[in-house]
């Protein structure tokens, strides 16, 4: 056979290749946002716990659950349910943001470069609901917190990424960044499908056309502040209103907001709806979500308590165990089964240290324990196991990625 007509082997598709350097800079500049992000959500978390487990706990309590606001389109709220419901749609609002971006301009818009950080965010979110449930199967109570730790938390694994693997290579930051939005895209939907009730359908329907108001006038380039903030306010009440839960609204505008620039444009609307409302997002949102979902007692009867309880131990094995085992299994079926495989400067050990890290479920993760549960005791209880099974993950995910990253030094520095 001439060498003219000898067929050719299909190159293989590379899977977390090195970035272009202007996605390398957005990467490293997110990193940065959210490690500022991180460390005031850690900060926010301390002082709940240390608060509620203080002499002045019962004034945390009826601070929590002081009703604010009218009582029109069902707004009078506790102040921990304004910043479950009304906080943390700007942070599901920046999320649809980046996966947007990362679906038109980013790694998603690749099909086949997308396929590791997609299959695996959807094996780390079945598998850990399915070790959650096998867990939890000799208390039939325990079982509505099934979807608890699905998500990853953006801002605290990337904060811990970005203290613990200075040196690590951009494409498995760029890696977490991508598990952790789609996570939190599938988390949105289980909350939208499985913790809806008593839908209403006229708000639900008016909220749908303000959604198709934001998508036209970004198709018509309108996009002003003093236009686009009141309807947005407007999509979450209606959606509050509906019985979806209000977060949807976020994701939804976000998903929608046009990300390309058009010629002579400096900033698309999404980036610079993203660096107006990031930092209220990082700075403000989700640390006062902290501040009323995490505290809970850590006093020595309270710890008790919850280690007895099925659903924490259960929110444990789902978070460290089931994330573990999902991401990585997902990421090393994709490239054993097909044609894509590693950059090759990157190890399965780097994926292990990200996987471990992938464990952090923290602001949704809280988000869906407060939905599942109604009685205040097993809410606690579950509360505390997703800040142990978080820490845990990220104490394992510490020792993976610190061995890594002396590993990557070794190697700039020969």
């Amino acid at each position: 056979m001439s060498p003219r007509s000898r067929p050719t082997r299909p190159v293989p598709t590379v899977l977390l290749r090195r970035l272009p350097g202007a996605e390398t800079r957005y990467v490293a500049a997110l990193l940065r946002q959210e490690t500022v992000g991180g460390a005031l959500l850690l900060a926010a978390a301390a002082v709940a716990v240390v608060w509620a487990s203080s002499p002045w706990a019962d004034g945390y309590e009826r601070l929590r659950h002081t009703v604010v606001g009218p009582a029109l389109l069902h707004l009078d709220l506790t102040l921990e349910q304004w910043t479950s419901d009304g906080l943390l749609a700007v942070f599901f609002f920046v999320a649809g943001l980046e996966l947007k971006r990362e679906l038109v301009l980013g790694s998603l818009r690749d099909r086949a470069a997308a396929a590791l950080p997609v299959v695996a965010a959807f094996t780390g979110m079945v598998v850990p609901a399915l070790v959650y449930l096998a867990v939890s199967q000799g208390d039939p109570s325990a079982r509505m917190g099934w979807a608890i730790p699905m998500a990853t938390d953006i801002a605290f694994a990337l904060a811990v990424l970005a203290v613990l693997g200075s040196a690590l290579p951009t494409p498995l930051r760029a890696f977490l960044l991508t598990l952790a939005v789609v996570d939190d895209l599938g988390a949105i939907l289980v909350i939208a499908v499985a913790f809806t009730s008593q839908l209403r359908l006229l708000p639900l329907v008016l909220a749908g056309l303000g959604v198709a108001l934001w998508a036209f006038l970004q198709h018509r380039r309108l996009t002003p502040g003093w236009l686009l903030v009141p309807l947005a306010v407007v999509v979450w009440a209606l959606v509050h209103d509906s019985g979806v839960h209000a977060t949807v609204a976020g994701v939804a505008l976000g998903l929608l907001t046009r990300v390309r620039r058009d010629d002579g444009e400096d900033e698309a609307p999404a980036e610079r709806l993203e660096h107006l409302v990031g930092p209220v997002s990082a700075g403000i949102a989700v640390p006062l979500f902290a501040l009323f979902a995490a505290g809970v007692s850590a006093r020595p009867a309270d710890l008790r308590s919850a280690v007895a309880d099925t659903a924490a131990v259960a929110v444990v094995a789902g978070l460290v165990v089931g994330k573990f085992v999902g991401v990585l299994g997902g990421a090393y079926l994709t490239a054993r089964f097909t044609r894509a495989r590693l950059d090759p400067s990157l190890s399965w050990s780097d994926l292990a240290g990200v996987s471990l890290l992938a464990g952090m479920g923290f602001t949704v993760s809280l988000l869906i324990a407060d939905l599942s549960f109604d009685e205040p005791s097993r809410g606690a209880h579950v509360t505390t196991g997703v800040l142990v099974g978080s820490l845990l993950a990220a104490t394992l995910a510490a020792v993976v990625l610190r061995a890594r990253q002396r590993h990557y030094r070794r190697v700039g520095s020969g």
